[in-house]
């Protein structure tokens, strides 16, 4: 494995490299493996020694993938809107679902689908011109050459003791990265495990060398001890932007990443397009997960869900792929982002306005004002825009009733120059000689 760290980046290169995923904004995640059985989560119940690997893994007979489409799963992603998928190449649990010449345990050689289940997938995602991303565990409780394997129990070896066999593990695991890299060379990779040891400890440098060296345009993840590209905050949508410059939100359509039979919490899709545009309004992307079940089919309310994205999407392209981080709150009542030239301010209403919809502290005059997907214009009303006044006017937008959307409703606010915010606190007047 390469020790040397990747080559140094100048910003305006990483910039160039990173300028698909900024523009993405929806991402489709998929958790698929023997835990899709649907009977306990992924990979977990051994760490937390709910049952042992040996059981755990019996799943794998269960596993047929007999009505796995991957043409249909790529144009169900397509009509979401999504410009990038992430798929489990293999958990914590070591289940490949690639035909690997390292190791013994995958989808080909340890269950009945006996047939590498990422090759026809990658190549129809990619017919369709969607960004093909793979998820990767760093992580591998069953194997014997793996120290930990319970989250309170004894470790099967201490690495500083053992060097060698911790080197064999990570020879396996880089290998296995080599064959997903060679094969298919992903736009991305998605670690997963890296809390386990140092970046050190994982070669963390010489594994993105490595995955760099024949695939010098790949995006990587967060999650391998700060040599990845953007950070990856799971399960909630941030209060307040996240530091990096290119982010996403992991999210679940219901209370898990897998299948599972008795999980029938789903989230809404009006939840979700909120959350999506919250994401939007900060600058970063959304991954949405979705978790088919062991034959192949995707449970019939997350392709709803997903139907009703590409609905939205659709509607709202102009609106979500070309833009960047919106205004701070406290101006309107909404989410907001901006054009790549600041002079068009988007709004997104997850309400039906009572009256009209306000806007206050904008600087830059208001040229015109549309409904995104319909056309028509919205007018408005701007009151107290005083000469002698830094304060600048509040503006009242009249949204035509028959304009709005079934689920989230967005304006375009052309202007007359880019945004400028007033973001003071008032003006006091005083007629003191």
């Amino acid at each position: 494995m390469p020790a040397a760290a990747p080559d140094v980046e100048t910003p305006e290169q990483k910039a160039a490299r990173m300028e698909w995923f900024a523009h993405a904004k929806l991402g489709i995640f998929i958790h698929w493996g023997i835990y899709s059985k649907g009977i306990m989560s992924e990979s977990w119940p051994i760490f937390n020694g709910y049952i042992s690997a040996a059981d755990y893994m019996k799943q794998a007979s269960d596993f047929t993938a007999a009505k796995y489409d991957p043409a249909a799963w790529a144009e169900l992603i397509r009509e979401s809107g999504a410009r990038y998928t992430v798929i489990t190449t293999k958990h914590h649990d070591g289940f490949a679902l690639w035909d690997t010449s390292v190791g013994e345990v995958s989808a080909v050689k340890s269950s009945p689908a006996g047939r590498d289940l990422i090759a026809p997938f990658a190549n129809e995602i990619r017919k369709r011109g969607i960004r093909l991303g793979f998820y990767f565990s760093l992580i591998d409780w069953p194997r014997e050459d793996y120290p930990n394997i319970l989250r309170s129990g004894p470790a099967r070896y201490d690495i500083e003791q053992e060097p060698a066999r911790w080197q064999h593990f990570l020879a396996f695991n880089s290998a296995q990265l080599r064959e997903l890299n060679d094969r298919w060379r992903p736009d991305l990779y998605w670690f997963d495990g890296d809390w386990e040891f140092s970046a050190e400890q994982w070669h963390a440098a010489g594994i993105v060398a490595m995955l760099r060296e024949t695939n010098p345009g790949v995006v990587i993840n967060s999650r391998i001890q700060g040599y990845g590209d953007y950070d990856t905050p799971e399960l909630g949508v941030p209060v307040i932007r996240p530091q990096s410059r290119w982010w996403e939100t992991c999210m679940t359509i219901n209370d898990s990443w897998g299948y599972q039979v008795r999980d029938t919490d789903f989230k809404s899709p009006m939840t979700l397009l909120r959350m999506f545009v919250d994401c939007i309004s900060l600058g970063g992307n959304l991954l949405l997960d979705i978790g088919p079940r062991a034959d192949g089919t995707i449970p019939e309310e997350e392709v709803a869900t997903l139907k009703e994205f590409g609905r939205w999407t659709s509607k709202h392209a102009e609106a979500i792929y070309a833009t960047r981080a919106g205004i701070p709150a406290g101006h309107v009542a909404a989410y907001t982002s901006l054009n790549a030239a600041g002079d068009v301010l988007y709004l997104y209403l997850p309400y039906r306005p009572n009256e009209s919809v306000e806007v206050k502290g904008l600087k830059s005059r208001i040229r015109r004002v549309r409904v995104v997907g319909d056309g028509r214009e919205v007018p408005f009303t701007q009151y107290n825009d005083i000469s002698w006044s830094e304060v600048p006017g509040v503006y009242y937008l009249q949204v035509p009733e028959d304009a709005l959307d079934e689920r989230i409703t967005v304006l375009a606010l052309e202007l007359e120059e880019p945004v400028k915010l007033y973001r003071g606190s008032g003006q006091i007047i005083s007629f003191n000689e």
